[in-house]
């Protein structure tokens, strides 16, 4: 199948790709979401997924023959092998009865495909306020349009720092393990991933992001993409986070990025972050659990 673009693009109020997730605005096209329903039952990854650089296969697909497309409404759902299986179905309208079928559409495909976990994910425009938000905001960052501040203060890419510090990173990343890092350092320590930039307080590692990395998106431009990030607790409070990410801003303008695009819990500290340092806010991205 394919979809009709004037039927879905008056119903896409936030520029969100089942299976990939943010994309920028400039390049939200009919074509990126029938690459996912080609690619579906490949299992291969698309040239400008994000996740291309942490496996060998894909993990989430399209259930192509499941989607429900007509005007006004279209449902879209995939399948989350990660786990005990996961069915998501991404809303996209705003007819008063469209959560209620993607409840029911979930709850079935869960059943057909025995996966334990049903979700529906919808989404609001950036016109709505934040406060009445539950959920994560897509942020964007423009280099072009943009100025990044220069990072001044205790941070340093982690393969330029002494051996005594990289020596604490263990520590760190095993304290952080819930935000990424015990998995990326795994990496870093494989060597399959780009710098990752550290704060360093008292000779060890207090705050960290990374790793840095450009690749393509669906046109070709450069993008920076997502970083793990995080400070110690007891190092929280006291400017690392900006810190660490104005470097990482200035490495990806450096290195010759058009942008990021990043996504922050609604209200918590990266959220606050972001919009403190003038990041545009494209919309939110909504989730509830089918019971």
């Amino acid at each position: 199948m394919r979809f009709r673009w004037d039927w879905l693009r008056p119903v896409v109020t936030v520029p969100f790709v089942p299976t990939i997730g943010p994309v920028h605005p400039s390049v939200l096209t009919e074509d990126l979401f029938t690459d996912t329903l080609i690619a579906a039952p490949t299992e291969r990854f698309l040239r400008y997924d994000k996740d291309l650089r942490w496996s060998d296969a894909k993990d989430e697909r399209v259930l192509v023959e499941d989607v429900v497309h007509r005007l006004g409404e279209t449902l879209i759902p995939t399948l989350l092998r990660r786990g005990s299986g996961t069915v998501k179905v991404h809303v996209y309208g705003a007819a008063p009865d469209s959560r209620w079928s993607a409840e029911e559409l979930a709850l079935k495909l869960c059943a057909v495909h025995n996966a334990a976990k049903a979700r529906v994910v919808w989404f609001a425009g950036p016109e709505h306020p934040a406060r009445q938000m539950r959920g994560t905001r897509i942020q964007l960052k423009d280099f072009a349009g943009m100025p990044s501040p220069l990072a001044d203060g205790p941070v340093l890419d982690f393969g330029h720092c002494a051996a005594g510090v990289r020596r604490t990173f263990g520590d760190f990343a095993e304290r952080m393990a819930a935000d990424g890092f015990a998995f990326l350092h795994s990496c870093m320590q494989a060597g399959t991933v780009g710098p990752v930039l550290v704060a360093v307080a008292d000779g060890r590692v207090a705050g960290a992001i990374g790793p840095m990395e450009n690749r393509p998106d669906a046109v070709g431009a450069a993008q920076l993409m997502p970083q793990y990030f995080g400070v110690l607790p007891e190092h929280r409070g006291h400017g690392f986070g900006r810190l660490l990410w104005r470097a990482a801003m200035s490495w990806g303008k450096t290195h010759g990025a058009a942008y990021q695009l990043l996504q922050t819990e609604v209200g918590g500290a990266s959220d606050r972050l972001c919009q403190s340092e003038g990041l545009r806010s494209l919309g939110f991205i909504c989730s509830s659990p089918v019971r």
